[in-house]
């Protein structure tokens, strides 16, 4: 007997003039996804973490948490950091001894950020080394992927023994620039890139003027007469690079800035008319550097070596024209891999490592510069992405789920919907139980489809009622669950906005590994989708690594402790902040750094500070939020018939409220955390052991019930 029919009973499923399938009477449930044994390391086969994760993170094999490798490959055991300590550490209370910190919360790993740079540095070296390359290579970070104060101080700080720079494309960033390589080593290069006006160029004639290794480069053949100009008038010999158009393009997603229609860079003509010009103002020994850019997330080392190779061979003949070159620069492009695949074909993934990048690169170059008898130049990447996207984890709390479950069917309801269908939908209807009791599934489907149409017809024409309606739903849904040809995924709607904390997934739709911390030890029951609070049917994430479009997730319900479900989205350290912006007036996230410890809990947060307020986020859309709360206070007065007990309360609420961040709170406790953001240094904590941790948090619980920030809230 077919499945469906074997679930009712065949007596009742068809009686003449009767109402065929039986309500209640189907049991068959969809198909299960996942095995009913399960483990850790089987969670980290299904979120594909050993391939995007590698080497910074893991899931723990007792726990069942993500786990933290801070040094990369050279972490020990007992080194691993859980992600979830430092979740609830963050998010707290300050009375039980956490930073009361709101989610969506940023975790840093400066020990990871370190690890970055210092593998690429000894993949570079060891290429250089092993084929007898007679210069070194010199690297720059781009600010723009991350401007962070803190990403770009540690960047210099752990790259100043091998000359590690940075580069910067307007000039806020080149202020910014400037005063962290202050600090930096004096050889690091300052790369000037972007469209640049004179007050851009004479910024960074001054900032060759302060001993910073500083180079201009041209990416308009009309931006070498201003630097002339301004070279001039401040006595101030300019260092000049050069970016190259170049004919290899990168046919990807990323690859739209390149190619001869680029939106940057000069081509061989232009190349040309600028040495000539050079030549004639007795400048040309100022053009020392040629920077090219294929463009992000370049697939292969296969092109990879072709672009270098082209601009390797232009190179060598700007030497033979006279400049006194000695820099060559690849630009940015050194991809990560997403999700885990290492697939060429991939925009989300890269088919090589950094050593096998970094032979690419050295090999194309040597090459060329053999056979043209010239002189290895210093080699520089602008490598972005790759080194600040795997030390940023977005961690964020699911809080409630949803699916679209059509209402329980009765019998009676049945008998009445029936009785109330046109001809042709009561046709329909008995086409659908004869195909339902031969288990012929495609047909069951096809007049499921034109059953409910032709009752929301009848709908809108009033000849069924809302009851009637809402009993095909449930009709439909009841023969849907024992074909399993319903939809299982469920809405998770998380404390998040997308727009604010991933606009790459909104805007280019960049997939990123998004994961449950915790958890991973139990048996992923459901599928899922994830909802944002804004109020765009945008923001939300229905699209994941490795083509899916839906999520295996937990249920939110049961015994897990305080029942919170978090979720993290890893590799998204670059642009996503820089790109964010106040959609619905959601500010960033709070923002803790972590760096691993020796000590009891394996970590030491050496800095927190609170996602923006609802007044921060108010105050960039230039509204007065103590204006605003003044008006609103007032007009609490103006209406109050009491003795304005209620009035201050109001105004207490209010204040809390502007001083609070935009996002959900899961309790009324959890909302006065947040009520003395201007103490502790305004909620930077900074400590170098897990004793100076721990001070911090007695100091700052102390201050929890002190008078509120704004002094006129105290009514």
């Amino acid at each position: 007997m077919p499945a469906l029919a074997c679930c009712v009973d065949p007596a009742a499923l068809f009686p003449p003039g009767g109402y065929a399938l039986a309500a209640g009477d189907i049991s068959l449930q969809p198909p299960v996804t996942f095995s009913d044994d399960w483990s850790p390391s089987l969670s980290s086969t299904l979120y594909k973490v050993d391939g995007w994760g590698a080497p910074y993170f893991a899931v723990n094999s007792s726990s069942g948490n993500i786990t933290v490798r801070p040094h990369g490959s050279d972490t020990m055991s007992h080194q691993e950091i859980d992600l979830l300590k430092i979740v609830k550490k963050a998010s707290d209370p300050k009375s039980l001894g956490g930073l009361g910190l709101p989610l969506p919360l940023i975790v840093r790993f400066p020990d990871v950020l370190k690890n970055r740079l210092e593998s690429l540095q000894s993949a570079f070296d060891y290429a250089i080394e092993s084929r007898g390359y007679e210069s070194h290579y010199q690297g720059v970070y781009p600010v723009k992927c991350n401007q962070d104060r803190f990403i770009v101080e540690d960047i210099v700080s752990f790259g100043s023994s091998f000359r590690f720079g940075l580069e910067a494309g307007s000039k806020p960033e080149l202020l910014l620039a400037m005063n962290s390589l202050c600090k930096g080593s004096p050889e690091a290069f300052l790369v000037c890139n972007g469209f640049k006006d004179s007050e851009y160029i004479t910024l960074a004639l001054v900032a060759r003027k302060l001993a910073l290794n500083t180079v201009i480069v041209l990416e308009q053949e009309e931006e070498l007469d201003l630097v002339i100009e301004m070279s001039n008038k401040l006595c101030i010999r300019p260092v000049i690079g050069l970016r190259a158009k170049l004919r290899t393009k990168h046919g990807g997603h990323f690859g739209s800035t390149s190619g001869e229609k680029g939106k940057f860079g000069l081509t061989t003509a232009q190349i040309l008319k600028v040495v000539k010009k050079l030549e004639q103002v007795g400048m040309l020994d100022c053009l020392q550097l040629l920077h090219f850019h294929i463009g992000s997330q370049i697939p292969s080392t296969t092109l990879l070596a072709d672009g270098v190779g082209e601009a390797a061979q232009i190179y060598c003949e700007l030497v033979h024209l006279g400049a006194q070159m000695g820099v060559i620069d690849v630009g940015g492009g050194l991809g990560i891999d997403y999700d885990g695949s290492k697939s060429v074909e991939s925009d989300i993934s890269v088919g090589y490592t950094l050593e096998e990048y970094a032979a690419a690169v050295v090999d194309a170059v040597l090459r060329v510069c053999d056979s043209k008898l010239v002189k290895h130049p210093v080699i520089c990447s602008e490598s972005g992405r790759a080194m600040v996207s795997h030390h940023s984890v977005l961690i964020f709390e699911a809080m409630a789920a949803s699916a679209c479950a059509a209402p329980a069917l009765s019998t009676l309801g049945l008998q009445h919907l029936v009785e109330g269908l046109s001809e042709e939908a009561s046709a329909d209807y008995h086409n659908l139980s004869a195909a339902a009791m031969r288990g012929d599934y495609e047909t069951c489907l096809l007049y499921i489809d034109q059953l409910k149409q032709k009752c929301v017809e009848q709908f809108k024409q009033g000849t069924l009622g809302m009851k009637q309606l809402a009993a095909v739903d449930g009709l439909c849904d009841l023969v849907g669950k024992a074909i399993g040809a319903n939809d299982p995924v469920r809405t998770y709607h998380v404390n998040l906005s997308v727009f604010t904390s991933i606009p790459d997934f909104w805007g280019i739709e960049q997939m990123f590994p998004i994961v449950p911390i915790h958890r991973l030890d139990e048996k992923p029951t459901v599928r899922g989708i994830l909802s944002d609070l804004t109020c765009d049917s945008d923001g939300k994430i229905d699209k994941f690594i490795g083509g899916e479009t839906s999520l295996p997730l937990h249920e939110l319900e049961g015994g897990h402790g305080s029942g919170r479900y978090y979720l993290g989205m890893f590799l998204g350290g670059a642009y996503q902040e820089a790109l964010g912006g106040v959609h619905n007036l959601f500010g960033g996230p709070s923002v803790v750094r972590v760096l691993q410890s020796d000590g009891p809990h394996g970590f030491a947060v050496t800095r927190a500070v609170p996602g923006p307020s609802c007044g921060d986020v108010l105050r960039v859309v230039q509204h007065e939020p103590e204006l605003m709360f003044e008006t609103l206070k007032h007009q609490a007065e103006k209406f109050s018939d009491d003795d304005g007990n209620s009035v201050a309360a109001l105004a207490t609420f209010l204040a809390r409220l502007f001083n609070n961040m935009p996002y959900l709170v899961a309790s009324s406790h959890d909302m006065n955390t947040m009520n003395n953001r201007s103490k502790n240094n305004n909620g930077f904590y900074y400590c170098s052991s897990d004793d100076d941790y721990n001070a911090a948090i007695a100091d700052s619980a102390s201050g929890v019930e002190e008078e509120e920030q704004w002094s006129f809230c105290s009514a």
